[in-house]
């Protein structure tokens, strides 16, 4: 019997909305991958993320790694649906307005605090 498993499973799940997350988590995928690409190493990530193991980030970056054109293109995916949803949100009637409302009051509340 060999004490080395030849074939490990990596440990992302799907949501119903199509994202990609750490299993037993809901850290997403891309939220690791932005540290990767920053530069921290998966010690770092963990320390940003304590509810994910260190095994599973190393894994997920393994995957990463070995998968890097198609995991790309989910992340551009995910901008591209990101941008859609921020889009839509920015065109509903009154939007513009509430976030001006919303500015003045944090000015005048900093303001008074000065």
């Amino acid at each position: 019997m060999n004490p080395i498993e030849p074939v490990q499973t990596v440990p992302l799940t799907i949501t119903e909305d199509g994202t990609f997350r750490v299993a037993g988590s809901r850290v997403a995928l891309e939220s690791v991958l932005h540290h990767f690409k920053l530069g921290a190493a998966p010690e770092e990530i963990a320390q940003q993320f304590p509810s994910l193991q260190l095994a599973d980030i190393y894994a997920v970056i393994a995957y990463y790694l070995n998968h890097r054109d198609s995991v790309e293109e989910y992340l551009r995916q995910q901008e591209l649906s990101g941008d859609a949803v921020q889009a839509a949100i920015e065109s509903q009637p009154g939007y513009q307005a509430a976030m001006r409302e919303l500015r003045d009051r944090l000015l005048a509340r900093w303001s008074a605090k000065q």
